[in-house]
C-alpha cells in the first residue's frame, strides 16, 4: 500500500479522502495548518503544514518520511465579480491554491525523481476548466493550477512520476458555502442575476465523500487518466464550454442539472 500525504485534511474533501484511504489500508499522512483540526482522524500520522509557509512545509516533509503519493488539496474559495475582486484577495487566493501547490510539489519531487516513481494528485475543480461568473479569483487560481499540472506531467513522466488532476463540480463543503465575498449588497449588485444563476448550479452539490472515492480510486489506479472530472454533469459542462457560445452555458448547465 502507498504512503500518501494530503494537504488541507482538516475538513471537506481532504478529510474525507484521508479517512477513505486509511480505511483502504494506505499509510496516510494528514496535514493541516492547525494540528488540532485533525483530531478524530484515524490515520498513520498527523502533521502541521501550512502551504503558504515554507518552513512548515520543510518540517512536515522531513518528518513524513517516504511519500509515494502527494494529494495537494488545500485551497480557499472566494466570490466576486471581476469588477469587485480586490487585487489583494486575488493574491491571497493564489498564495494558497496555486503557489501553495507549487511549494508542496517542489518539496516532494526530488525524492520521487531519485526513486523513479511517484504520483502527484492535484484537487482542481470544474472551475479549472470552465470559468463561471462571480468566481473569477478561484477559477483563475485553478486554471493556473491546471497549467502547472500539464507542465509537470510533461516534465516528470521521464522519471516515472504520474500526475493527475481531479476536477469535481459543486461540493457541499464549509469552504464553499461559507466562502468570503466582495462587492455591494445583493440588492444593489449589478451582477446579481449571474450570482443567482451560479447558486442554481450549486443546487445539488456532491458530498466530500463522493469526491474522496474518486481521489482514492485515482491513487490505486496505475493507469488513471491525466484529468478525472467528478460529478454527473461536469463532463457535459466541460464539453459545452469547449463548443458553445459562452452566453448559452448557463442554459446548458441548468439542463444538465435537470
Amino acid at each position: 500500500m502507498s504512503s500518501v500525504l494530503i494537504t488541507g485534511a482538516s475538513q471537506g474533501i481532504g478529510r474525507a479522502t484521508a479517512a477513505e484511504l486509511s480505511r483502504r489500508g494506505h499509510r496516510v499522512i494528514a496535514t493541516a495548518r492547525k494540528l488540532e483540526d485533525l483530531d478524530g482522524l484515524d490515520v498513520a500520522a498527523k502533521l502541521r503544514l501550512d502551504v503558504t509557509d515554507q518552513d512548515s512545509i520543510d518540517a512536515a516533509f522531513a518528518e513524513a518520511g517516504e511519500v509515494d503519493a502527494l494529494i495537494s488539496n488545500a485551497g480557499v474559495a472566494f466570490s466576486a465579480s471581476v469588477e469587485s475582486l480586490p487585487p489583494e484577495d486575488l493574491e491571497r487566493i493564489f498564495a494558497v491554491n496555486t503557489s501553495g501547490t507549487l511549494r508542496v510539489t517542489q518539496a516532494v519531487l526530488p525524492a520521487m525523481r531519485e526513486r523513479g516513481a511517484g504520483h502527484i494528485v492535484y484537487v482542481s475543480s470544474l472551475l479549472g476548466r470552465v470559468a463561471l461568473p462571480m468566481r473569477v479569483g478561484y477559477a483563475a487560481s485553478k486554471w493556473a493550477l491546471e497549467a502547472i499540472g500539464e507542465t509537470l506531467a510533461a516534465e516528470a513522466a521521464q522519471f516515472g512520476i504520474k500526475v493527475t488532476l481531479v476536477e469535481p463540480g459543486a461540493v457541499d463543503t464549509l469552504g464553499a458555502t461559507a466562502a468570503p465575498s466582495a462587492g455591494p449588497p445583493l440588492a444593489e449588485d449589478p451582477y446579481a442575476p449571474a450570482l443567482k444563476a451560479l447558486a442554481a448550479l450549486r443546487s445539488t452539490p456532491m458530498t466530500p465523500e463522493e469526491v474522496a472515492l474518486s481521489v482514492a480510486d485515482v491513487i490505486e489506479n496505475p493507469d488513471a487518466p491525466f484529468r478525472v472530472p467528478v460529478g454527473s454533469s461536469v463532463q457535459a459542462l466541460i464539453e459545452a464550454h469547449d463548443s458553445t457560445p459562452y452566453g448559452e452555458l448557463f442554459d446548458i448547465a441548468a439542463a444538465a442539472r435537470g
